[in-house]
């Protein structure tokens, strides 16, 4: 395999580590604010922080020439993506909510199989999200169909968010693509929080673990996908995403000291062996 495409696949093992990181904070903070406060909280501190990171001023001159229509699918699948499964974090486990979202990125790694013998790492996949979610929670106190509406609502805007994705590299505009996608998510939803709960936004106390969300759960993540969408196709990345709720799974062990249970350790073995194989079956797509 590519020296290229391995780096590609530490970009985004480490995004969907610091994502998972993030789902945690963020999942403790709805215990004194409302999930679309800390969405927005979230965009808004992402936005200031992409924009001094990636020295986006740069790109003002440049705006009135770029391809605007693929730009704003891509903003508007990041936004609805954030809100939707915040919303679905708010009603569901963590674990739940992580795997039902991960049926977009799902769904489009299985529409993008060329080859008969790429199945099988799909099928690994779908094995390994379908034991790692605890499904007995769905008679449980703790579940929510409209969570899990939310949850698949925001795997849709996954799979765009991928498809479009792969459009804006093409733009040759670097990291100023996610810094306009941010700033248009925060410019879209200040004004939703605000007529919703302005007070919410203004408790200062919580903003520092607002920036500390936005910074492990976009300004990070986000900048390692696109460098991971140069070099993987759709089928690889949409299948190696099924790493995040094994990661998830992981995370929580460690810091919340949740326990793994027998299914999901092979839970975890199937979804490793998939994400290792389709990386080394698949080809980078070319870039334009």
């Amino acid at each position: 395999m590519p020296n290229t495409q391995i780096t590609a696949v530490f970009y985004m093992v480490m995004s969907m580590i610091a994502y998972q990181i993030s789902a945690s904070f963020a999942k403790q903070l709805f215990e004194v604010l409302d999930p679309l406060t800390v969405v927005t909280l979230r965009l808004c501190f992402a936005s200031i922080l992409i924009f001094l990171m990636f020295r986006s001023w740069k790109i003002i001159k440049r705006l009135p020439y770029l391809k605007w229509k693929d730009l704003l699918f891509y903003s508007g699948s990041v936004c609805l993506m954030n809100v939707l499964f915040y919303a679905s974090l708010g009603k569901l486990p963590q674990g739940i909510a992580v795997g039902l979202e991960f049926l977009g990125p799902l769904t489009l790694a299985f529409l993008s199989i060329k080859q008969k013998s790429d199945y099988i790492w799909v099928f690994l996949a779908v094995m390994g999200i379908a034991l790692m979610i605890p499904w007995q929670d769905a008679t449980a106190h703790n579940f929510s169909w409209l969570g899990a509406a939310f949850a698949i609502g925001a795997g849709v805007c996954w799979a765009f968010y991928i498809y479009f994705g792969q459009k804006v590299v093409r733009q040759n505009i670097g990291m100023h693509a996610l810094t306009i996608a941010i700033v248009l998510s925060a410019m879209v939803m200040l004004p939703v929080s605000a007529v919703h709960n302005p007070e919410a936004l203004l408790q200062t106390q919580y903003w520092k673990q607002a920036l500390m969300i936005a910074l492990l759960a976009t300004a990070i993540p986000y900048a390692l996908d696109l460098m991971a969408l140069k070099q993987l196709s759709k089928l690889s990345y949409g299948t190696l995403s099924s790493l995040s709720p094994a990661i998830g799974a992981v995370t929580g062990m460690i810091l919340l000291k949740e326990h793994i249970t027998f299914y999901q350790c092979i839970a975890l073995v199937c979804i490793m062996a998939a994400s290792i194989g389709v990386t080394f079956r698949a080809k980078p797509e070319p870039t334009q």
